[in-house]
C-alpha cells in the first residue's frame, strides 16, 4: 500500500482541496454528532497554518443529481468554524462561477466550503468534465474520506487523476490502522464477525478465513451456522437456504488452519422487546423461543480468547445490543477489548455503524487502538476488496 500524505505536500500559498466525509446525521436542520467534523478538522487545520488555501467538498445525503435545498452544506461551514476556531466560507455550488469566484477570494490560510457534491449530476457517475471542472479549482487534491472511499466518484477518484493526490490524516490513520490489522498483524489474530445475515458477508468472512487465526462468529448469522451443524434455534433468526454455504466455510477453514468458535449458549426470550424475560441455554438445548443474545458463557469464552491474541478486527454486535437485555453480551466483550488494549497486550481495530454505536454505548469508543468511521468502505476493504479512492492515491 504505497500513497503519498501531507508530509510529502508543499501546500503554501497552495489551493488545496480536502475530500471530507460530512455526511452527518442531523435533525431540524441541526447536527445531532459531530464526530465527522471533529475527524477531518486536524487535516483542515495543517493545511491553514502551513498557508494553505483550504477548499472542502463533501456530499451529503442522496439528492440524486439535483439541487435539494434541506441537503445544503452551509449549515455545515458554521460547524467546522467552531470547532476550527476560525471563519469558514460558504460557496453556493461546488463547480462553477460561484465556486471559481469564491476559491479567488482565498488568502494564505483561508478556509472555504463548496456545496455538496452530489447537486451535480456528474459526481456519482464520476463524469470527466466535473473531475475537470474540480480541478480547476485546487492545486493539490487531499482525500480525507476514507468512509466515500469505495465510491468511484468524480470528487473522491475522478479528480485524483488530475491533481498531485495525498492522503489526509484521518485517511492516513484509517489505512495504518487497517493495514496493521490484517495485512501486517502481530499474530495471532481474531475476528469478530456478527450481524443478522450471512448472506451480506460471504465475502467478509471467505477474506478473513485466509487471514485471521482465529475467526469468532455471533450475532444472528451465527444461528445460521449453529442450524447447519444440526444444532437446534428454535424461532431464531437464521438463513436456512445458506446451510450448505455454511457447513462449506466450516470445511474451508480447516484447510486454512483457521478456528472458528461459534456461540455455546445463547440468551432466550419469547418476544423481542425490551426487558423481556430470558433464559441462558447451551446450544444443544430444544428451546420454542429466540436467541437474541449470545449468552455469558460464550461471551466468558471470547473474553479468555482475547486473552491469547495479539490483534483483533471486529465488525459487528454480539446481539440485538439496542434493546436492553439482549446488550450484556456485547457490553461485557467491549470492556474486556478495552482493558486489554489499554494494558498494551492487544491491538484492536473496530468498524461498521453497529460496532461503533455498541462501542459507544460501552463507553469503550476512545479506548480500543482505532474505531473506523467508514460503514461500507471498512466492510469492503475487509472483504480484500480494492477502494477507488484509495487506489487514485498510489
Amino acid at each position: 500500500m504505497t500513497f503519498k500524505t501531507l508530509d510529502h505536500a508543499d501546500v503554501r500559498g497552495k489551493r488545496v482541496l480536502v475530500r471530507a466525509d460530512l455526511n452527518v446525521p442531523m435533525r431540524d436542520g441541526h447536527i445531532t454528532d459531530l464526530t465527522r467534523v471533529e475527524r477531518v478538522v486536524p487535516t483542515i487545520k495543517e493545511i491553514a497554518e502551513k498557508g494553505g488555501r483550504v477548499i472542502v467538498l463533501s456530499h451529503f445525503e442522496r439528492p440524486k443529481g439535483k439541487r435539494v435545498p434541506e441537503l445544503s452544506l452551509k449549515p455545515l461551514a458554521e460547524a467546522i468554524s467552531e470547532v476550527l476556531r476560525q471563519p469558514v466560507a460558504f460557496a453556493d455550488d461546488c463547480i462553477g462561477p460561484a465556486a471559481e469566484a469564491a476559491v479567488a477570494a482565498l488568502q494564505d490560510g483561508d478556509v472555504l466550503l463548496l456545496e455538496n457534491t452530489r447537486f451535480q449530476p456528474g459526481e456519482e457517475a464520476n463524469d470527466p468534465a466535473m473531475a475537470k471542472a474540480l480541478a480547476t479549482l485546487g492545486d493539490l487534491y487531499v482525500n480525507d474520506a476514507f468512509s466515500a472511499a469505495h465510491r468511484a466518484h468524480a470528487s473522491t477518484e475522478g479528480v485524483a487523476h488530475h491533481l498531485p493526490s495525498y492522503a489526509g490524516r484521518l485517511m492516513q490513520a484509517e489505512l495504518e490502522a487497517l493495514e496493521s490489522a490484517l495485512a501486517k498483524p502481530e499474530r495471532p489474530v481474531m475476528a469478530i464477525v456478527g450481524g443478522s445475515k450471512v448472506s451480506t458477508k460471504l465475502d467478509l468472512l471467505g477474506n478473513l478465513l485466509g487471514r485471521v487465526d482465529v475467526l469468532v462468529i455471533v450475532g444472528a448469522m451465527a444461528n445460521t451456522f449453529l442450524a447447519a451443524k444440526g444444532l437446534p434455534v428454535g424461532r431464531s433468526l437464521q438463513e436456512k437456504d445458506l446451510h450448505d454455504t455454511a457447513r462449506e466455510i466450516m470445511e474451508r477453514a480447516k484447510s486454512t488452519a483457521c478456528e472458528i468458535v461459534l456461540p455455546v449458549d445463547g440468551t432466550i426470550a419469547q418476544e423481542f422487546k425490551a426487558h423481556a424475560a430470558t433464559q441462558d441455554l447451551p446450544v444443544e438445548a430444544e428451546y420454542d423461543g429466540m436467541s437474541l443474545d449470545v449468552g455469558p458463557k460464550t461471551a466468558q469464552l471470547i473474553i479468555d480468547r482475547l486473552k491469547d491474541v495479539k490483534t483483533l478486527v471486529w465488525n459487528g454486535p454480539l446481539g440485538a445490543f439496542e434493546t436492553p437485555p439482549f446488550d450484556a453480551s456485547t457490553m461485557l466483550v467491549a470492556k474486556a477489548v478495552a482493558d486489554l488494549t489499554i494494558d498494551g497486550s492487544l491491538r484492536s481495530v473496530a468498524g461498521g455503524g453497529d460496532t461503533v454505536s455498541a462501542l459507544r454505548q460501552a463507553g469503550v469508543i476512545e479506548d480500543l487502538t482505532y474505531v473506523s468511521s467508514a460503514g461500507g468502505a471498512f466492510l469492503e476493504w475487509l472483504e480484500g476488496k480494492t477502494l477507488p479512492g484509495v487506489k487514485a492515491l498510489g
